[in-house]
């Protein structure tokens, strides 16, 4: 069932998208009096799912659940219809209009996916605020993964900023380390401001962790409940102990339990937990052996720390609807950097369908699917815009060439471009969908 859930949000929201892309393209070739002929979600080689004619334009779902297209007519694209370029040109077909007119219909698409994730931004801040956690919150700091500790990272560091900049969400800490690829960050330890500093040749290592586990809050050991069968249920460990202890070493916090009992796996311990007993707070040691995983079969209670909610009315939730866009394409411009960089590896992290579809919540949620839909306009808008044939950004580039230039590029170099564009963005897609395979079987 969860994945008919991630499957019925995949499909819903890559559908929303195809079509508000391809209907700027349909609205400005339309506005020029430029002749559609095909308006389809998803692909339809020799066969569509469902189509229906009105006017010159035919209407349809194709059967191949990837991407969508608008048929230009007097346009080499990737239909790849050659024989009605040989025909004299007509007034309604795309090659007879003027270079600003056919500019802003390759363009239509892109805007259309900004404008689409704008209003989403827009609605959300209204409907829902804007939440997140807190940095300064989190008031025992952090607990950092051995890569961490080896760039400079002790645990209880609590950060106050990235290359000076204050982070105020603390779900934006990390990726503001690696998109921005970060140099320092500002840290205070015992009371010292301390800089840590990030060499450039490790933010390959960076990319290929989870954020979860290079860094997370530090909290207090309190458990929640017991895993039935296991040893903390038959030492008499209750929902609300607090562990403070461990073979007369006093511990405050989660994470130092955790290396504590990773170095006495299948081996007896006596912990001192305090329990709120009658409403008095007391302290009582329980004699408990750790299994072979370095656990002692508890659930650890919820971090306990305010989800903080930043509240606008319809009128402030326009220009935070423009920030939120603004930030992210920003954004993702910088991760879209990293993955040409071959020194920082990040094309091994790119992703196909099946990495799309697991950002999805388990759970239908309509502010989750909204947020998620709206950054995939953002991604469509920045991926089409690049300057490769068979993409929006390369048409630009070549219509930008003829305002320049003053002529256009032949019928038949744009046939070649197009089928090289082609073959560039099947490898992308190729590539990304074995990284996809990779993960799933083999990591």
């Amino acid at each position: 069932m969860d994945v008919l859930v991630k499957i019925a949000q995949f499909i819903l929201s890559f559908s929303l998208l195809v079509i508000i892309h391809e209907l700027g393209h349909f609205m400005f070739a339309r506005l020029f009096k430029i002749r559609v002929e095909k308006f389809y979600l998803f692909f339809n080689p020799w066969f569509s799912l469902f189509k229906f004619k009105r006017g010159d334009t035919e209407y349809g779902i194709g059967w191949v659940p990837f991407g969508g297209y608008v048929k230009i007519a007097g346009m080499i694209d990737e239909s790849m219809d050659t024989e009605q370029m040989k025909q004299p040109a007509k007034d309604d077909e795309f090659r007879s209009k003027p270079a600003w007119q056919r500019l802003l219909v390759m363009v239509g698409g892109v805007c259309m996916n900004i404008v689409l994730a704008l209003a989403i931004y827009i609605g959300m801040s209204y409907v829902w605020g804007e939440k997140y956690i807190a940095n300064e919150d989190l008031k025992y700091g952090y607990a950092f993964n051995e890569f961490a500790e080896e760039l400079g990272f002790q645990d209880g560091d609590k950060i106050i900023s990235v290359d000076g900049e204050v982070i105020v969400d603390y779900n934006m800490i990390y990726p503001t380390i690696v998109i921005n690829q970060a140099s320092t960050v500002e840290v205070l330890r015992n009371g010292e401001e301390v800089v840590v500093n990030i060499p450039e040749e490790h933010i390959a290592k960076m990319l290929s962790i989870k954020p979860t586990d290079f860094m997370f809050p530090r909290r207090l050991f309190i458990v929640d409940g017991n895993v039935p069968g296991e040893s903390a249920e038959k030492a008499g460990v209750v929902a609300g102990d607090t562990l403070i202890a461990m073979n007369g070493l006093n511990l405050s916090f989660s994470d130092e339990f955790a290396k504590e009992f990773a170095a006495n796996k299948n081996k007896p311990v006596q912990l001192k937990v305090k329990r709120d007993s009658l409403g008095t707070l007391i302290e009582r040691e329980i004699n408990i052996t750790i299994n072979e995983k370095g656990q002692i079969g508890v659930l650890l209670s919820a971090l306990e720390v305010p989800i903080r909610t930043t509240d606008y009315t319809i009128v402030e939730a326009v220009p935070a609807g423009f920030n939120l866009v603004g930030d992210k394409l920003v954004n993702y411009w910088n991760q879209l950097k990293l993955m040409f960089n071959p020194e920082t590896e990040a094309y091994k992290s790119l992703g196909g369908v099946i990495a799309i579809g697991n950002i999805f919540p388990n759970v239908w949620n309509w502010e989750s699917f909204w947020g998620i839909t709206a950054f995939l306009s953002i991604v469509l808008a920045v991926m089409n815009i690049l300057p490769i044939p068979a993409l929006d950004g390369g048409h630009v580039i070549f219509l930008l060439y003829e305002v320049i230039a003053r002529r256009k590029p032949s019928d038949k170099f744009m046939e070649v471009a197009q089928t090289v564009g082609v073959i560039i963005l099947f490898s992308l897609l190729i590539f990304a969908n074995a990284n996809d395979i990779y993960r799933f079987f083999i990591k």
